[in-house]
């Protein structure tokens, strides 16, 4: 019988396999001759003299590779896609910029730039096809600030990261500080008919997050912004050039819903919580564990998401008794940088179950679905009910492994991280916890 901690990563790796972007465009969309059908509208393409690519993330090469399969030949396109990594294969007609992640760089003010320039391009005759997935704050920027310059951009973004404001909230500085995001790059193809497809790893109903919002409404206003900008102190870590901006009361509003850029605009979700829940929980049951899902615990901190965790997986089995059962976790949780190791929010949750299952039938596994935990070149890592034991008998401590910051190091050397490389994808992390009776 396979161990707990091989089954784990069995389910995590026939998740990644299930979520091909390539394969979902053909479940998800459908063209019958020029006929495009998504899920809110048909487009004819045969109107259309150009079309236009823009992919921006951590999944952009699969969703312009998984494009350029689904539409046929006859239907030429030229575009940007800017994504942290090279392409496997470049796609003909795109142009591509190895972006910076969490950081912008030179690459990502570059992407925008160019990207603008295709979209003066785009009038009434043209389709736009936008590709965005996870990463995308920061893989292509241009700020709407006038004579900012990129080491400007890059100490903005760290204060706005480091100031301890929630994730929402640093988007809607982003968006307002951005000549592409909060709906301006809807504006620059005001007159293009616009699709915009999404590999999402934030929660539904806010997709005005994933990559800030460049092609949707922008729902915060300047108001919020500079009551968020206040809250946090930031006018003191932000560079002279955009204080002096803030100071002379300059900042224009995003676009919001009734502009006339949006009104040939069309929003197809791809991938999302629900595609993620669907392929783990079918993974898990196809080994016998009888599965259930929950997403209550997003941003919360790591050690109280643990705890509710493991109380729902021991009800669950209390439910089920003499079965062996899994409960399938998404979400992004909160784990603070409170020292120098190397780790991330993935293998930090690990880490803080690993005395609580200690002795018992348990596994726990937490990873990124884009292959990434913090600054670790990990996805995340496992642990079950002897991670305690062994651990202990190497001179290896879960607490002063967590202060440090450095589960990472913890779990490769019990040979229990879980490193694939950038996946291409970006859904949200997954946890995984299995109990045998």
């Amino acid at each position: 019988m396979k161990h707990g901690k091989q089954l784990a990563r069995e389910i995590f790796s026939d998740t990644l396999a299930a979520l091909d972007i390539p394969r979902v465009m053909e479940l998800k969309l459908a063209l019958t001759g020029s006929i495009l059908t998504l899920e809110d509208a048909t487009i004819d393409l045969s109107v259309f003299t150009s079309v236009y690519v823009v992919a921006i993330g951590k999944a952009a090469h699969a969703m312009a590779a998984g494009l350029r399969a689904f539409l046929p030949d006859n239907y030429p396109f030229k575009g940007v896609v800017a994504a942290p990594t090279k392409p496997d294969a470049a796609v003909p007609g795109l142009e591509y910029f190895i972006a910076g992640h969490p950081n912008p760089n030179a690459d990502s003010w570059r992407a925008a730039e160019a990207i603008l320039a295709l979209l003066r391009g785009a009038d009434e005759r043209s389709v736009v096809f936008f590709l965005l997935s996870g990463g995308g704050s920061a893989l292509t920027e241009l700020p709407i600030v006038p004579g900012m310059k990129l080491a400007d951009l890059q100490a903005a973004n760290h204060a706005l990261v480091t100031c301890g404001a929630p994730i929402e909230a640093m988007n809607t500085v982003r968006r307002h500080l951005s000549a592409i995001k909060g709906g301006r790059l809807a504006v620059a193809a005001a007159r293009a008919t616009k699709v915009t497809m999404a590999v999402t790893d934030v929660p539904v109903g806010k997709e005005h997050a994933l990559a800030s919002g460049p092609t949707v409404p922008d729902p915060s206003t300047i108001a919020d912004t500079i009551g968020i900008i206040d809250q946090y102190g930031l006018r003191t870590r932000f560079p002279e050039v955009l204080v002096r901006w803030l100071d002379e009361g300059k900042m224009p509003e995003t676009p919001k819903p009734g502009d006339s850029a949006f009104r040939i605009a069309h929003f197809q979700l791809l991938l999302g919580m629900h595609d993620l829940f669907h392929c783990a929980h079918h993974a898990s049951e196809a080994r016998g564990y009888v599965t259930c899902c929950d997403n209550s615990t997003d941003d919360w901190p790591v050690e109280d998401a643990a705890e509710a965790l493991l109380k729902k997986l021991e009800e669950w089995k209390n439910e089920n008794p003499g079965a062996r059962v899994a409960l399938i976790a998404d979400g992004e949780l909160s784990s603070p940088v409170t020292g120098k190791g190397i780790g991330g929010r993935n293998s930090a949750f690990v880490l803080s179950c690993v005395e609580k299952i200690a002795g018992r039938k348990i596994t726990v596994l937490s990873a990124g679905t884009d292959g990434m935990d913090g600054n670790s070149p990990a996805a995340g890592a496992v642990a079950d009910g002897e991670t305690f034991a062994r651990a202990k008998t190497r001179g290896l401590d879960p607490a002063t492994a967590f202060q440090q910051s450095d589960a990472y190091t913890f779990f490769e050397k019990l040979g229990d991280a879980i490193p694939t490389g950038p996946t291409g994808n970006n859904l949200r992390d997954l946890r995984i916890f299995l109990a045998e009776p």
